[in-house]
């Protein structure tokens, strides 16, 4: 595809929660919806993670068309899926100690706290990867992408570390682990009788 498509709302898919950004509320009743469409017969045949990535193209789009004044496709850049991942984070439901918070890097506080609910750095870097391949699905140049934005990865890399230190849990990448190797046959001892 050389052009980039815009958001196409008569293929709605809402098997899932959505927002309405009008009120700040998430639904998750398909019927309060306006025009609700009935699940596709295709929709069952998509893994879980495509039915997802449709679902996240779609909030984001209904997050451009509710964004005042309202942003076509072509062009949002990195800052306003930026401003998107901020506006999500109202809907987290991940506690992020203050560096003030007596439970500051603690990964189970014994207490409850008034620090902040904020989407999990996991959530945002999945969801950022589900919209950057469905950017391109719907045309969109690799290049001009802008969940992959270099100021969309310093704000995912930011937020992953400040949760680390405020939860007290490592985002280190695991090490994937070898197979054990079998042993090599050993040398046979040197003959010390002479």
């Amino acid at each position: 595809m050389d052009s980039l498509h815009e958001f196409d709302t008569s293929n709605t898919d809402h098997d899932g929660p959505s927002i309405d950004f009008s009120t700040n509320t998430i639904i998750t009743n398909p019927t309060t919806l306006p025009n609700p469409v009935p699940p596709s017969s295709s929709s069952s045949t998509l893994s879980r993670y495509e039915n997802q990535k449709r679902r996240d193209w779609n909030t984001f789009g209904q997050y451009l068309r509710n964004h005042r004044p309202p942003l076509s496709l072509s062009r949002c850049s990195g800052a306003h899926v930026l401003e998107f991942l901020r506006y999500l984070d109202q809907f987290g439901k991940t506690k992020v100690h203050t560096q003030l918070c007596p439970f500051f890097g603690h990964p189970n506080p014994p207490a409850p706290c008034p620090c902040p609910l904020r989407q999990a750095w996991g959530s945002l870097d999945a969801l950022i990867g589900r919209l950057r391949a469905a950017f391109e699905e719907h045309g969109g140049k690799p290049e001009a992408n802008p969940f992959g934005a270099r100021a969309v990865r310093l704000y995912l890399r930011e937020v992953r570390d400040s949760q680390s230190k405020a939860r007290g849990v490592s985002y280190e990448k695991k090490k994937r682990k070898r197979p054990p190797q079998p042993p090599a046959a050993l040398p046979p001892p040197p003959n010390t009788s002479q």
